[in-house]
């Protein structure tokens, strides 16, 4: 049975910390910013510990 290869474009966009949670950048600040105010865009930036509901289907594409 060949190995399991993790999912390379899932790799770029999670970062797993010290202590294996998973933290990513916040959705929303693509477009569309002129429509949004200053605060939402400003409370956008930065990573954020995602959802335990999304943790187990990350950690299994990237082969944890």
């Amino acid at each position: 049975m060949p190995k399991m290869k993790s999912h390379t474009g899932m790799g770029k966009r999670v970062k797993v910390t010290g202590k294996g949670k998973i933290v990513a950048q916040q959705a929303g600040l693509r477009h569309n910013l002129e429509k949004k105010s200053s605060t939402q865009t400003r409370r956008l930036t930065g990573t954020v510990v995602l959802a335990k509901a999304d943790v187990k289907r990350i950690k299994k594409l990237l082969g944890r």
